[in-house]
């Protein structure tokens, strides 16, 4: 099964201002590994909280924050940024 993979704009511009390999890092990510994937989720953890629902992947120091939505095949990236600034706290 093939996941897509959508961007919000927000995301899209926290993507941009990452460095090329962050991007180019993130990007092969989501698509090598969670696209193509039958169970995304197996691949990330759950967040908590405020966050409930959502789920997080890890790419090296980054992070992407997206919402499965299994009904549409569809994974929503919502942030992307550093783990420190990524949730909110800073």
């Amino acid at each position: 099964m093939a996941w897509r993979i959508e961007f919000t704009e927000s995301a899209e511009k926290q993507l941009a201002r990452l460095d090329n390999k962050a991007q180019a890092d993130i990007i092969r990510y989501l698509e090598s590994r969670l696209a193509t994937d039958d169970d995304p989720r197996r691949l990330g953890t759950p967040l908590r909280k405020e966050m409930s629902g959502l789920w997080k992947y890890r790419v090296g120091d980054y992070r992407v924050v997206c919402d499965i939505q299994g009904e549409k095949v569809l994974i929503l990236v919502l942030r992307v940024g550093h783990r420190r600034k990524v949730y909110g706290g800073h």
